[in-house]
């Protein structure tokens, strides 16, 4: 990134002093050259005293202002959305019926409609995002992009019935030609993108048919292996603590996925939505997400018009106690009413949008905010305020002279600065975690590196112990004045192949930065050990590493698998093979800090009171010894057997060194693992590159395992 900067740089710089060389025409400005980033698109309606939108604007016609100083406007736009809804007739004459279909079923959509798009594939928040169009692609340009976001978390089953009838009403029949619709459901604690934005309505009712069935089933006890995968950090183990800012949390995930498309984008959130004081600051951030991502949300009350008993309906038993004769239970029942309503107020009134209350028909929520959304102006400026201090900014803008007397503006008020790290409380501090682990483009801010080990505790477990290392450099960077202690925060998350959560770990590591630990930290690597119990199977691990001092991010993701050594028949099972040239004690914090694992399960990397620490790079040093350790499983023995096992070394394809062949019978009964120790001394490899080979035999039953890889020896 550093070097791609330095590029744009340099090229910025050569092309001004090539225009100051050049002259140029009169009346002909000469061009500049921007290196900011602080790019603010803004979207403004404006209308005339007829509520007509008013076209043929340039940037020389508006005036921003940014907490009163005036900003120089980039660029402007108009987006023009004029378009009669499609209705039913267009597409057969019936409602929700196409032309040469039997009726209420779905066909193939006929390729003679010039309206339609091709439905786009079925994708993942968090693993492949809305498809954000090329320069040059006009794909959403005069579209009114609409996102239907359906939480199902907490809907009732009549509810729900609403939320798909008042959808499928909109989809049918007020649906028009400059909309493109893209459905998000959240459940399960996790959202998901269940169809990118397209304005062909069969694809929308098949989404919306599986959705709705897929609840059904749900409601039966029948669960889709589909509906676990997310992306990560979406899911219960992780932060999020609370119902409602998961569903917050959710909902900022989807705006933020929503920011590369710069068109306006129409969220309508049908769903529960009951916010306290606990929830402001999850409120916040979604709200500034949706701002920055140029998104209203518009939030439906899925309950409809209600006229609910004082003492509840017949879903629930009778309270008792005083309040069914004081009225504080019937109290309590329209506080918490009007307090939902007051959360869905919040949200559209903060971002643009509008809520709709006390109406069963919900596909006129969706209409209202669609209409709402009419031919507008994209307006960009970078902004003059560089401060990373997380306040509000505040946006006005206007028209230039007599314009301004006879039209109409609507824009949003502001939008919240970005916030340096030093200014973070805990909670932001955590939202910077979770949205690290959610994102897809990794922050490598530090350089991380990575080995992942198994072996084998029983016939179905694994542990995995995993070592994580970064350059001590890392914290040896400029700090406060004064600050002797450093701490870094770990986070880790493993993920099956559907996309569940099998285990997540968070920790910290310290260090005294004092005058004699600051050298020595700065000259070696700081590695974090941990680890976990694993089924059979295919897995990707992310794990972070954040300096907390400085905010500074590093981010490792790798796939793994752990093989079911069980199947292994004609090949002797082995585990995998771990390198190193330190052995230290467990309890030395300046190298490891061992997560907490069951008490049965023994790391197989601690022997005699020292613990192997594992070589993430396989880097070694001529002059330090060499520790090699694995395992081989003979799982139908009934006692120990003897194997034999030696490394040999490789360089050009000739072998340059091998060690004694290793003969042993030790045994782990509760594992049944053969334990391998193999040493090679200080001095015994040259400087280079190698290949490393590990040969195990079992004579009793002759077979044999082999383990190959690069070894690199430094003075």
């Amino acid at each position: 990134m550093r070097r791609v900067l330095l590029t744009l740089v340099l090229i910025a710089a050569q092309a001004s002093a090539f225009a100051r060389q050049q002259t140029p025409a009169p009346g002909q400005q000469a061009p500049t050259f921007r290196a900011s980033t602080l790019l603010i698109v803004q979207t403004v309606t404006v209308k005339d005293k007829k509520g007509r939108p008013i076209a043929g604007l340039t940037a020389k016609d508006f005036i921003v202002t940014e907490d009163g100083v005036p900003q120089e406007i980039a660029f402007v736009e108009f987006q023009k959305l004029d378009a009669p809804p499609l209705g039913a007739t267009e597409l057969g004459g019936q409602t929700g019926v196409r032309p040469g279909s039997d009726q209420g079923q779905t066909g193939v959509r006929p390729p003679s409609d010039p309206r339609l798009t091709p439905i786009a594939p079925l994708t993942q928040v968090g693993e492949t995002l809305t498809a954000v169009p090329l320069p040059g692609d006009t794909r959403y340009r005069g579209k009114r992009l609409i996102v239907l976001y359906l939480d199902l978390s907490s809907l009732s089953f009549f509810d729900e019935g609403r939320v798909f009838d008042g959808v499928r009403k909109y989809v049918d029949a007020s649906m028009t030609a400059a909309d493109m619709v893209s459905i998000f459901a959240y459940q399960n604690s996790r959202v998901r993108m269940k169809q990118d934005f397209t304005d062909d309505r069969d694809a929308l009712r098949k989404v919306i048919a599986d959705l709705e069935q897929a609840q059904l089933d749900a409601e039966q006890g029948i669960f889709a292996i589909d509906d676990f995968g997310s992306a990560f950090g979406e899911d219960d183990a992780t932060f999020n603590m609370f119902a409602s800012d998961r569903k917050l949390a959710a909902l900022q995930t989807t705006v933020t996925n929503l920011g590369p498309l710069p068109e306006m984008k129409t969220l309508i959130y049908f769903g529960r939505l009951n916010l306290g004081v606990d929830n402001m600051a999850q409120l916040r951030a979604t709200v500034n997400a949706a701002v920055r991502s140029n998104v209203t949300i518009n939030p439906i009350d899925t309950a409809g018009l209600t006229a609910s008993a004082p003492m509840g309906d017949a879903t629930r038993p009778s309270p008792g106690g005083v309040g069914m004769f004081s009225g504080t239970i019937a109290q309590a029942g329209v506080r918490r009413s009007l307090n939902a309503q007051d959360s869905y107020y919040a949200l559209a009134k903060d971002t643009g949008g509008r809520a709709l209350f006390n109406n069963n028909d919900l596909s006129m929520g969706i209409t209202q905010a669609a209409q709402a959304v009419t031919g507008y102006y994209m307006l960009g400026y970078y902004t003059k305020n560089a401060a990373k201090d997380g306040k509000f900014r505040r946006v006005k803008v206007s028209l230039n002279g007599a314009l301004s007397a006879d039209a109409e503006l609507s824009f949003r008020a502001g939008y919240y600065g970005a916030k340096e790290w030093a200014k973070f409380n805990d909670f932001e501090k955590d939202r910077q975690l979770e949205e690290a682990l959610r994102l897809e483009d990794p922050i490598t801010e530090i350089p991380i590196a990575m080995e992942i080990n198994y072996f084998q505790v029983s016939s179905a477990e694994y542990f995995i112990p995993i070592s994580v290392r970064m350059p001590g450099s890392e914290l040896a960077r400029p700090r406060p004045a004064g600050d002797t202690k450093a701490i870094i925060d770990m986070l880790g998350e493993i993920k099956d192949e559907y996309g569940v959560t099998m285990r997540n770990a968070r920790d910290k590591l310290e260090f005294k930065l004092d005058s004699a630990t600051a050298a020595q930290v700065a000259r070696k690597p700081i590695q974090y050990e941990t680890g976990f119990t694993l089924l059979p199977g295919n897995y990707t691990i992310k794990v972070l590493a954040r300096d907390a001092t400085t905010g500074r991010i590093g981010t490792f993701i790798q796939s793994f698998v752990v093989p079911n050594l069980e199947k292994e028949k004609a090949r002797l099972p082995i585990s995998t093979v771990v390198m190193s040239s330190q052995r230290v004690v467990p309890a030395d914090a300046l190298y490891t800090v061992q997560q907490k694992i069951g008490a049965t399960i023994a790391n197989p990397l601690v022997h005699d009171g020292l613990k192997l620490i594992p070589s993430v790079t396989r880097t070694f040093s001529a002059g330090q010894p060499l520790f090699i350790y694995l395992e081989a499983y003979e799982r139908e023995a009934s006692a120990a057997r003897p194997v034999v096992a030696f490394a040999t070394f490789f360089r050009d394809g000739a072998k340059v060194f091998e060690t004694t062949s290793l003969q042993t019978d030790q045994w782990t009964p509760a594992t049944r693992a053969v334990p391998i120790r193999l040493f090679v001394a200080a001095g015994s490899l040259e400087p280079g590159t190698y290949d490393g080979q590990i040969t195990v035999l079992d004579p009793s039953t002759n077979r044999a395992a082999y383990w190959r890889g690069a070894v690199v020896i430094v003075k």
